[in-house]
């Protein structure tokens, strides 16, 4: 497979969190034909206890559908959904974007603090969501480059209202299911907030770096999670946080790790429960799966 642009690869850790962060309207790509999905699914099960395990995608285009089979059955038979997030209302992620995004008064303008060689591409990616050239010179180097991966993906016709979460909180209501949320909105901008500075602007470097290939490698990402295809998955995960230890460690590493301890703790009270977190945690040597096996609990794939 095609090597993956990072900041496209990192989609598969990114805190859902950063999906809810404003976005300029843009033109969208007409959406593509219907197309069915099975993504991976695993179970973990004591005596009088089931977890569900289901790998997603943050953000799909309309008209691909996972929702049924083994996934559909194994949410209808849980009577709590755990998500990495219940989202907050718009205007409190407003707040908490402003209160960790935003530079310090006095801080130089991020287009001044970038490598004089990085300047024209970032300000061309700027431009090229709608913004002004300086929209983005008061943020953090995190929030302005988690702004300009998430939005060549928006203008090719992905969004969250189409992905996993969306769709699973609605019906989770529905039907009257417990719905909770393994994070808060406030620790997951948490993360990215308190990386060092040098890690920020490493983010923000790649981020333009590569930019212009991110459309068919985005494709090709969603194409291994509707195959059900974690391995895939793990190429990609591993490959594009190799080279930022600090990030791998707080993305992913120690985020499984917590997520492993919840559901080894939940296990201790009987019911069934659905849990849904992004694909990239269910894939790889780090993986929940694997945390899981140190804690001594086993999981098995389910089979459609």
């Amino acid at each position: 497979m095609k090597s993956l642009p990072r900041h496209a690869r990192r989609l598969l850790a990114a805190p859902l969190a950063l999906l809810a962060l404003p976005l300029p309207a843009c033109a969208q790509e007409a959406p593509a034909a219907a197309t069915d999905a099975d993504p991976a699914l695993w179970v973990v099960k004591d005596a009088d206890t089931t977890i569900y395990l289901f790998g997603t995608i943050h953000v799909l285009k309309p008209g691909m559908t996972w929702f049924d089979e083994a996934v559909k059955t194994a949410f209808d038979r849980s009577d709590t959904v755990a998500l990495e997030l219940v989202m907050p209302d718009p205007a409190a992620m407003t707040g908490l974007v402003t209160s960790l995004g935003v530079a310090p008064a006095g801080t130089p303008p991020l287009t001044e603090r970038l490598p004089v060689a990085k300047r024209a591409a970032f300000t061309a990616a700027v431009t090229d969501l709608g913004l002004p050239a300086d929209a983005l010179d008061r943020y953090r180097p995190w929030l302005a480059a988690t702004r300009l991966s998430i939005g060549p993906v928006t203008k090719m016709g992905y969004a969250s209202e189409n992905g996993p979460e969306q769709v699973l909180t609605a019906a989770a209501k529905a039907a009257n299911k417990s719905l909770v949320g393994l994070e808060t909105a406030e620790q997951q901008l948490g993360y990215f907030a308190k990386l060092s500075d040098a890690a920020q602007m490493k983010f923000l470097e790649s981020t333009v770096d590569e930019l212009p290939t991110v459309g068919t490698q985005m494709g090709e990402m969603v194409a291994d999670w509707a195959r059900g295809n974690p391995k895939g998955l793990a190429r990609e995960m591993n490959d594009s946080l190799k080279d930022t230890p600090e990030v791998a460690k707080v993305l992913l590493t120690e985020r499984n790790q917590r997520w492993a301890e919840w559901i080894k703790t939940r296990l201790e009270k009987p019911g069934t429960v659905f849990v849904a977190v992004g694909a990239g945690h269910l894939a790889g040597p780090e993986s929940v799966q694997v945390q899981l096996r140190k804690l001594g609990v086993k999981t098995q794939r389910v089979k459609y």
